[in-house]
């Protein structure tokens, strides 16, 4: 399995959007995305998105890491 590093905000949107996640609202430069069941995911609008962030974010939408690089292939 290979290694989460950082990433673009426009990256991750595009993966949280594959996973079935609609935009909610702005705050400042951070976005929300809810779907049924999960956490909100709040993506801020970073140059790069430090891993922790990034591993928050797939704590609170249910998303595992083989799920999460499936969606990278499509979104880089």
């Amino acid at each position: 399995m290979p290694r989460l590093t950082t990433t673009h905000w426009k990256v991750l949107v595009c993966i949280f959007k594959k996973a079935g996640f609609i935009y909610s609202r702005t705050t400042g430069d951070h976005m929300a995305y809810i779907k049924k069941g999960c956490i909100r995911p709040i993506i801020p609008k970073y140059k790069e998105i430090d891993v922790l962030i990034i591993k928050n974010n797939m704590r609170s939408a249910n998303m595992s890491r083989e799920k999460y690089f499936e969606y990278l292939k499509y979104c880089q």
